[in-house]
């Protein structure tokens, strides 16, 4: 399992400014939405609470009966009948709730075959003015199941950019109109403003990318969740290399001894991480050893005494079986550790690529505007001292405001269209790293999601009792930690 660094700061501007929609599927039931295609309440399988809303294989609408004002993220849970189903959900705004109306599609949902659970998906509307909301849904191979959304309000970082494109705006048709100097000068001291203040949004998100799953309470979680698919963990294990042992020579011992290595000490009860190539290389030469150790010819040729090979006569067969289940058993948890893992890691791979991108488009910003994308200004941008950060941010909005400014004095109305374009071209491409953030909070909802459901009660694998105890004792734990880091995920991130 991989671990990861501690949360350092709740930043601001990802906490939502309130919710202007929600729709569990339960007390509301379908209220407040109109629908078109084969889409039904159900009580089976709901992500939270008792009900969902149940759409089979093909395509369906649905509609908000109210218009939204405001609207914002858009945070959607969605579960696929099996790991063939796949999905479509395009996200559509407009004035009139017709089929007829003139619908303004502004964000697709996809997901591909190959993964079951539910599964976070967020993506930002982003529209000020009160619309109607509308999904089109298509589901293939096998139905899906919506719960649990909600919108929230536009956030500050999009007011920002609403605002840009406004001056932008402005300052061509100005151009067009006329040159009044005066009148262009506080709209490129206002360009200048809106381009700083991106600055800071780049910062915030650069903070995200740095620490993003994190806090010791996942790793604590991790760790426990890692004790939960160690074979040394468990007293029928543990039995079984005991008994094993017992009726082995000490060069047969040793050999033993070498193949549970790669597990931990079983004096000291210290677990390592169990990986999948680590048990798949363990089972099966396991099992060999194991019925080889009980073989008549091995322990009637050991040394051992009357007892002990009566002993490996009367019990050899219960052991290698006992043996069998419980390594079957095992290597069901082991494959919930390992599909972790795996997710786990594919979430650091989009946030190391989320970070690196945002740095290149964090120097291109500082470049266009006259400064050195030198390692001393970046650590001007991401300082902690506010006072630095304000300096910095002064230092790039007057540059902007002047380079607009000489090229507007020196009548060159050609540079000074392509310096305005290429400045709202790089405020604009934020919008693709907000988009990646969503990403990668929906993934790590996602993971937060299907680790809570690993460790419920319910997936307890084993059918010894000591074992299941030992498991619910970690799953505890684990539970636990998980919540605690959950909610400071939620408190930092969302």
């Amino acid at each position: 399992m991989l671990f990861c660094g501690v949360i350092l700061a709740l930043p601001v501007l990802a906490r939502p400014a309130g919710t202007v929609f929600n729709s569990d599927f339960e007390q509301s039931g379908l209220s407040q939405w109109r629908t078109l295609g084969d889409c039904q309440l159900t009580s089976e399988q709901p992500r939270s609470g008792q009900g969902a809303l149940r759409c089979t294989s093909g395509s369906h609408t649905l509609f908000s009966r109210d218009a939204l004002g405001e609207q914002g993220l858009l945070e959607l849970w969605v579960l696929p009948e099996s790991e063939l189903t796949s999905y479509r959900i395009q996200v559509l705004v407009s004035d009139r709730s017709t089929l007829d109306s003139a619908w303004q599609p502004v964000a697709v949902i996809e997901h591909q075959s190959g993964s079951s659970g539910y599964k976070a998906h967020r993506v930002s509307v982003d529209d000020p003015g009160r619309k109607f909301l509308r999904l089109d849904i298509e589901a293939q191979h096998g139905f899906v199941q919506l719960d649990d959304l909600q919108i929230e309000r536009i956030l500050l970082a999009t007011a920002l950019t609403k605002n840009e494109q406004r001056i932008i705006s402005g300052i061509l048709d100005k151009l067009r109109r006329d040159q009044n100097i005066e009148l262009q000068a506080e709209s490129f001291r206002s360009l200048g403003s809106n381009y700083a203040a991106q600055l800071e949004v780049q910062r915030q998100y650069l903070e995200y990318a740095n620490a993003l799953h994190s806090g010791i309470s996942l790793v604590l979680a991790s760790s426990e969740r890692n004790k939960m698919s160690n074979p040394m963990a468990y007293a029928s294990f543990r039995n079984i290399i005991s008994d094993t042992k017992r009726v082995t020579s000490k060069i047969q011992q040793a050999r033993l001894n070498s193949m549970i290595k790669p597990f931990g000490d079983l004096v000291t009860a210290s677990l390592n991480v169990v990986s999948a190539g680590t048990y798949s290389a363990f089972a099966e030469p396991f099992k060999s050893f194991l019925a080889a150790s009980f073989d008549r010819s091995n322990y009637q040729n050991a040394g051992l005494s009357r007892a002990d090979r009566k002993f490996a006569e009367e019990q050899g067969l219960k052991i290698y079986q006992d043996a069998e289940r419980f390594l079957t058993e095992l290597e069901r948890e082991l494959q919930q550790v390992s599909q972790l893992d795996n997710e786990l890691s594919n979430i650091q791979r989009t946030i190391e690529s989320f970070r690196r991108d945002l740095e290149k488009h964090l120097r291109d910003t500082l470049l266009h505007a006259n400064i050195a994308s030198s390692k001393e200004n970046i650590s001007r941008v991401l300082s902690k001292d506010e006072k630095v950060r304000q300096s910095m941010s002064a230092a790039v909005s007057g540059n902007i405001s002047l380079k607009a400014g000489s090229y507007l004095n020196d009548g060159n109305n050609t540079e000074l269209i392509r310096f305005v374009l290429k400045t709202s071209e790089l405020l604009d491409s934020m919008q693709s790293y907000k988009d990646g953030f969503n990403q990668i909070t929906s993934q790590m909802l996602t993971y937060y999601e299907r680790f809570d459901r690993s460790v419920a009660p319910e997936q307890n694998p084993f059918t010894d009792k000591a074992d299941r105890e030992a498991w619910e004792n970690h799953a505890k734990k684990a539970r636990e930690y998980l919540k605690q880091s959950r909610e400071s995920f939620n408190k930092a991130y969302l």
